[in-house]
């Protein structure tokens, strides 16, 4: 049975464990963040959303005040959007960003952003491309947004 909870408000068990050996360099980064105390100094007001099938890691996100877009009238980000190899394929990662959304809307928020390198992922999710933007670490990254209504 999967279940699907905000890390911040559960036994933290090993989760960070299980992002850090995530095939994704990004995912090594938000273990960091986690294990250092660090993510809300990063990322402001916000939330890690993991999805699971028992102890198994299955998907995760976070929606937080800010990303890696600098820009502080753009909030809140879905950002870290991850599913394990093993469980790509039955658009896990679809239902996490509907849990993100659905909380944003939730706390009053009428839109969520996402940025990302990805073209034609997130358009399937129902988000929309606003423009491109140089991120904080200098790479180019398209902006998406999406209304929660």
């Amino acid at each position: 049975m999967m279940l699907l909870f905000d890390y911040f408000s559960s036994e933290q068990q090993n989760w960070i464990d299980k992002i850090r050996i995530c095939d994704w360099r990004a995912a090594k980064f938000l273990a960091e963040m986690l294990a250092q105390g660090d993510f809300h100094k990063a990322l402001g007001n916000g939330s890690l959303f993991i999805m699971a099938d028992g102890e198994q890691l299955v998907s995760f996100c976070t929606l937080t005040q800010r990303d890696c877009i600098k820009d502080d009238a753009l909030f809140p980000w879905i950002g870290f959007v991850f599913t394990a190899p093993e469980y790509r394929g039955n658009r896990y990662s679809g239902k996490i960003i509907t849990f993100a959304c659905d909380e944003a809307k939730k706390m009053g928020y009428q839109k969520v952003y996402l940025a990302t390198d990805h073209v034609g992922l997130y358009e399937k999710y129902g988000f929309t491309y606003l423009e491109s933007r140089t991120d904080i670490y200098g790479e180019e990254s398209r902006i998406y947004c999406k209304n929660t209504e």
